[in-house]
């Protein structure tokens, strides 16, 4: 009798183990597997310039990394100017309304970059408050509960530096590569969140850093460094989360998957980002390849920024080869290489004119300054209520190339 009963207890609790992992997205082989227990196809987009701003989308130039717009536009208008700015661009980019529209035209999924300040006591974006990420991935997680619509964290920015570019926020190089410390930060972040989160069946996984190690660095030197540090951030999150899904990114712009050897974790998807290129096989071919070889899933975290005819045949290229997608961005400011655009502000010109001036001396900044003052404000005024989801337009053409509903 008593063995009886224990084979009972196991058996409970293994049903009640394998409910609750039907809960989660998952992998077989070179599937991601839905909580339906079919293979699921990644299609949707990236909530860029949200969380994480960039220069190019508010049609700067040289004024490219979330630090250096925060700094002209200070520079502009005050900091106690630019903090209420920012909070309240926060609350007005990405909202509950944005989030059902991108469910409505069909799409199953969508990437989420993220500054790691954002979970730290460091100033960014105007503001100290090392809870700020996670009031923002609340509101964002209870809307695509709603909706339906899965999410995957993307630290985009990672202590250090992981790119050496302006997409990290840092300073000009991958120093996060060769400093314990930063490793440490980044660790820990991870794990934060990871706890907080390792329950949450509308997270679908982490992508644990975006585009590391940029072209312009030492690849023999570097590239050797950023597998280990993936094994190092996901053993943190296993000891908080069994659940959810790891997304790594090769080397150089997430497009190098010499750097990695056989997969270390059973939930692992492995992600690269293309721009700019022919639509051709042999563009995707190599992570085909890799594919196969390990017997695990692939996917595109990023691409776009191109016509309407590209990103209709490039879509039907990557999904011919059962390759899951997330455009790049949602959102833009007089743009039609996106989803939805919206309408540059009145007198929105004289922020670009002082991005361009010299500002490296005091005395440049006072000669730069603007003339007036209001004028700026009313413009940053305007892009809060242009940029709102009611007040956008979507790219219907754009939309439609992406199997989706305008």
């Amino acid at each position: 009798m008593k063995k009886q009963l224990t084979i009972f207890v196991v058996l409970i609790f293994g049903l009640i183990t394998a409910n609750a992992q039907s809960r989660f997205i998952s992998t077989k082989g070179k599937e991601i597997i839905g909580t339906n227990g079919k293979p699921m196809l990644l299609k949707g987009t990236n909530l860029g310039n949200w969380m994480m701003p960039e220069g190019y989308m508010f049609k700067f130039k040289d004024v490219s990394s979330p630090r250096l717009i925060n700094e002209a536009i200070t520079e502009m208008i005050g900091p106690d100017e630019a903090k209420d700015f920012w909070q309240k661009y926060l609350d007005s980019y990405v909202t509950e309304a944005d989030i059902h529209y991108l469910k409505s035209t069909g799409m199953n999924s969508i990437r989420v970059p993220f500054n790691y300040r954002l979970f730290t006591n460091e100033t960014y974006l105007g503001a100290t408050d090392g809870n700020r990420g996670f009031v923002l991935l609340d509101k964002l997680i209870k809307w695509a509960r709603k909706e339906n619509i899965y999410l995957i964290l993307d630290m985009h920015a990672a202590p250090g530096g992981q790119t050496g570019d302006n997409i990290d926020d840092g300073y000009g190089y991958p120093f996060l590569f060769e400093n314990e410390q930063s490793q440490q930060l980044t660790i820990s972040i991870w794990k934060k969140i990871a706890a907080r989160y390792k329950n949450e069946p509308i997270i679908m996984g982490y992508d644990l850093l975006n585009e590391p190690i940029a072209t312009y660095f030492d690849a023999a030197k570097l590239n050797p460094l950023l597998e280990p540090l993936y094994k190092k951030i996901t053993a943190a999150i296993r000891t908080v989360d069994q659940n959810h899904l790891i997304f790594l990114g090769g080397a150089q712009w997430d497009g190098n998957f010499d750097v990695f050897g056989a997969p270390f974790d059973p939930k692992l998807v492995y992600t690269f980002h293309t721009y700019w290129t022919d639509v051709k096989q042999e563009v995707i071919q190599k992570y085909i390849d890799f594919r196969n070889k390990y017997n695990v899933p692939v996917y595109i975290g990023e691409t776009g920024e191109n016509n309407d005819e590209w990103i209709k045949n490039f879509r039907l290229l990557l999904e011919k080869n059962n390759i899951g997608w997330h455009y790049w961005p949602y959102k833009k400011m007089d743009a039609e290489s996106c989803i939805v655009q919206f309408k540059q502000p009145l007198n929105y010109g004289l922020l670009i004119d002082f991005t361009q001036k010299p500002r490296s001396t005091f005395k440049q900044i006072r000669e730069a300054g603007p003339v007036n003052r209001q004028q700026i404000k009313q413009a940053l005024d305007e892009l809060l209520k242009n940029c709102l989801f009611e007040n956008c337009t979507p790219n219907q053409t754009y939309i439609s190339g992406l199997g989706l509903k305008p």
